[in-house]
């Protein structure tokens, strides 16, 4: 057995570690936080960059043509998703800090860890790749239009798009190129072609680190105001619960194969908390808990990919979904 496959097989475990190692570093060395915040970037690109190179670039070009995902990803993300996050919030006190928090990060798909945790489902993780900048884009756009709607224009004016486009520029546009370079290198060289194998085992310690960086680094701010906050967690948990089940129904109705599906369901629920976490630590004064409000989500949301990896593989899609018929017609008809 190879490292990359012994890796593999014993991802959970490390995972496991990472998010233990992590919590008692943030409890223990809060003062470290700063300077681990400053790798979640640089890490995050690594990550996505291992991740690219494992997809074949002939598929990923034949990805960015299957307007049938890039459709249905838009829709569950952008017209199913904002009715799911209304109506959960009803569940919570009418207090704005907390409310622009959880609309921030639920109204935001994910453009990053995403991909991984989809292939690491076995799901196809080159469709998802193709819809990122169509996802990015919609949210840049949608997202002070959903806060004006569902909490008025003193919330949406304050968001700005410069950490959308920077995080989309280093996460995602920059290891993107570095990985096609690489694979052209690879296919040109003997050396290239070294390097490429050698970086396949990186995406599991990859995503590991990816775990502690974000939990040790945030986990502080959390404690501070654990108090406050605890009330968004059942939300939060509903979410992570709700959307694989609705994401399963859409592929279902869409009659897509299982790599479709599991890819669907994982846009659908993953959020783009790395991304909005700037966006709420520059909201005004009156705001200064929104931030902890969109850790707790990421917090959560790490925990959930991780059993998610498990039961959308070997419960919720095992295999190709049954087609769930529209039309009322028996076969007799």
């Amino acid at each position: 057995m190879d490292t990359k496959d012994w890796l593999q097989r014993r991802q959970v475990l490390i995972y496991a570690l990472a998010v233990v190692l992590a919590i008692g570093v943030g409890v223990s060395r809060p003062s470290s936080t700063t300077f681990i915040e400053q790798l979640i970037d640089p890490i995050l690109a690594v990550l996505l960059y291992v991740t690219f190179l494992e997809i074949p670039f002939v598929r990923l070009r034949r990805a960015f043509t299957n307007g049938r995902f890039m459709a249905a990803a838009l829709a569950m993300n952008f017209l199913v998703v904002p009715v799911v996050v209304w109506g959960l919030t009803r569940l919570l006190p009418p207090e704005p800090v907390i409310l622009v928090g959880v609309f921030m990060v639920l109204l935001t798909p994910c453009i990053d860890y995403v991909i991984t945790f989809a292939e690491l489902a076995g799901g196809n993780s080159e469709q998802i790749t193709a819809t990122t900048p169509a996802l990015m884009l919609v949210q840049l756009l949608l997202l002070p239009v959903y806060l004006w709607l569902f909490m008025g224009a003193e919330v949406a004016e304050v968001i700005e798009a410069g950490p959308f486009i920077e995080a989309f520029l280093v996460i995602i546009a920059l290891p993107l190129t570095l990985a096609w370079l690489t694979e052209a290198w690879a296919e040109r060289s003997p050396s290239g072609e070294s390097w490429k194998a050698t970086m396949g085992w990186l995406p599991v310690p990859m995503m590991g680190m990816t775990l502690f960086v974000v939990i040790a680094s945030q986990l502080p701010r959390v404690q501070d105001s654990i108090g406050q906050i605890a009330i968004v967690v059942p939300v939060y948990i509903a979410f992570l619960v709700i959307m694989p089940v609705l994401g399963k129904v859409a592929a279902g109705v869409l009659q897509m194969d299982v790599g479709e599906s599991r890819a669907l369901v994982f846009t659908s629920v993953t959020r783009n908390s790395l991304v909005v976490l700037p966006l709420a630590l520059a909201l005004p004064a009156d705001y200064e808990l929104a931030p902890a409000v969109v850790v707790t989500q990421t917090l959560i949301e790490l925990t959930g990919m991780v059993v998610l990896t498990r039961v959308v593989p070997a419960w919720l899609l095992p295999e190709r979904p049954t087609p769930i018929s529209l039309s009322n017609r028996s076969r007799g008809d």
